[in-house]
């Protein structure tokens, strides 16, 4: 929006400065005015949707690898908990032995 008011203002100047210039150039130099005001319009645009394209990319891998820690750290808990029975089991099996 800011480039777009430069170039608006920058325009104005120019149409001062271009008064004794001829119909046909003025005709041009305001085409050429509105075309790069649209161009710089739309690159705004398309600036805006690169940032939001990059905010939802990087929430998304936020969201991959809270996932993926969350499986890792169950994963952990589960084999814990898998050592945790084979002890049991094992001490089990010896204080049988010993009976």
């Amino acid at each position: 929006m800011r480039n777009f008011v430069i170039a608006a203002v920058a325009a104005a100047a120019l149409t001062g400065v271009a008064a004794c210039s001829s119909p046909a150039e003025k005709a041009a130099d305001s085409q050429a005015d509105a075309i790069k005001a649209t161009g710089e319009a739309n690159a705004e645009k398309l600036e805006a949707g690169a940032k939001a394209t990059e905010a939802q990319a990087k929430a998304t891998a936020d969201t991959a690898v809270a996932q993926g820690e969350a499986n890792a750290n169950a994963m952990n808990a589960a084999a814990d908990q898998t050592k945790a029975n084979a002890d049991a089991q094992a001490e089990a099996v010896k204080d049988a032995a010993k009976h």
